[in-house]
């Protein structure tokens, strides 16, 4: 156990650039979003001020209406497409120009909890994770319907899911961008995202810089809309954190407002469920039709406590169905499904960050003994295959990039006991 923990702590330290971590070598050289709040949590387990400054130095990449971007580009770097000169976001540092999944609050909840004696610093940052859970209401659900809208499958953090497979054909393939694959120089493109659909992930990038990214014109102009499982969960479960750091760091009317968000988010997310696939599924948006693909993003309302115990009920029989029909679980997509490729980046393979989330979910919801099944099942992964970014499920092989940060950073709270 103890040489486990130095080896996560040590991959953490090696992909330390200053301040901030990227996930991993080359493959992905700069700050994250969402990877960096798992990260922050990691830090935590260990050195709480590295911790802080994880955070810190991601909140520099916030926009000025409170958007945080999927990346930061501190430094410049040659191994990753699109690079800041395809955003041209005009922001200082160099971002990206659109979300991902918002955890920041829930990270910065359990940062403080690792660290009461950083009161200062969260006191500092909780008006910037209210401006951003203000942004997604304001940009992304602007008639306040519960459910915030992703307009690019990257803002899922999900990217190749077979659930953007029918909504993502409505985007055209030119590009007026020419598309540089640096990606598969580092990994085996059988791996990865396949080409046809990074020429849609940047025909988006283009159009939305086009929009100047005014998130209104964002939002009309996109042909790619969809209540994603996944971010709305991982939203829900920010903002009832949030809420208990409003009650510290915030106002009465701040409790108010986050309280009357969570409400309208708990009900949106609870019409998003699917009693004969015993799942949650997102929703297209432009369409106004559920998507009918069962990844494991469905599983993710337990994360955010917004599921009956019937559903809870119903997600654990899924979850022994999917155990039946692979021998690694949890994989991202149901592993009957015909579009299951165990293999490929959101298609099928293992994230041990989902995994943890699931299992947190599990947990609270009262099923202990299959949440731990999840957390050891995840930790045995990471012990036989190293901290892959991914895993196959019907091997256990790890896959994608090497020495990866948020496996290392959720090997850590799986393996290190939570403050009292």
């Amino acid at each position: 156990m103890t040489e486990l923990i130095a080896r996560d702590q040590a991959t953490l330290r090696a992909n330390d650039r200053g301040g901030y971590t990227v996930p991993t070598s080359r493959l992905y050289p700069f700050q994250w979003n969402w990877d960096s709040a798992f990260v922050a949590m990691g830090w935590a387990t260990f050195d709480a001020p590295r911790a802080w400054e994880e955070i810190e130095l991601l909140l520099r990449g916030q926009w000025h209406d409170g958007m945080i971007p999927h990346i930061v580009f501190h430094a410049p770097s040659n191994d990753y497409f699109p690079g800041p000169d395809v955003w041209r976001s005009e922001h200082t540092p160099p971002t990206s120009g659109i979300p991902q999944p918002p955890i920041l609050a829930t990270a910065a909840r359990a940062v403080l909890a690792a660290n009461p004696e950083g009161e200062p610093r969260m006191a500092a940052i909780f008006p910037r994770l209210l401006a951003n859970h203000r942004w997604w209401e304001r940009a992304r659900d602007p008639d306040a319907t519960g459910l915030a809208a992703t307009l690019h499958p990257w803002e899922s953090g999900m990217d190749n899911s077979p659930a953007w497979d029918a909504a993502l054909r409505r985007v055209p393939t030119d590009t007026q961008t020419p598309i540089i694959r640096r990606d598969i120089s580092h990994v085996d493109a059988a791996m990865r995202p396949r080409d046809d659909e990074y020429r849609r992930f940047i025909h988006l990038v283009d159009l939305f810089r086009e929009t100047g990214w005014n998130p209104a014109r964002q939002y009309a102009a996109s042909p790619f809309r969809v209540a994603d499982v996944a971010t709305n969960a991982v939203l829900l479960r920010a903002e009832r954190d949030l809420l208990a750091l409003a009650a510290r760091f915030g106002t009465p009317a701040d409790s108010q407002e986050i309280g009357a968000r969570i409400e309208r988010r708990a009900r949106a997310i609870g019409g998003l469920w699917d009693a004969a696939r015993g799942l949650f599924l997102a929703r297209d948006l432009v369409g106004d039709a559920p998507i009918r693909v069962s990844t494991s993003a469905g599983f993710l309302p337990l994360y955010a406590a917004a599921t009956t115990p019937e559903q809870t009920a119903s997600l654990a029989e899924t979850y022994a169905h999917w155990a039946r029909a692979c021998a690694w679980m949890i994989p991202s997509t149901d592993p009957t499904d015909p579009a299951f490729e165990p293999k490929r980046y959101w298609r099928g393979p293992i994230w041990s960050v989902v995994n943890w989330m699931i299992a947190d979910g599990f947990a609270a919801a009262g099923r202990r003994e299959l949440a731990a099944l999840i957390r050891a099942q995840t930790c045995r992964l990471t012990e036989r295959s190293g901290l892959s970014e991914y895993f196959d499920p019907t091997t256990g092989e790890g896959l994608g990039g090497a020495a990866f940060s948020w496996t290392a950073a959720v090997d850590l709270l799986l393996r290190t006991p939570a403050p009292a």
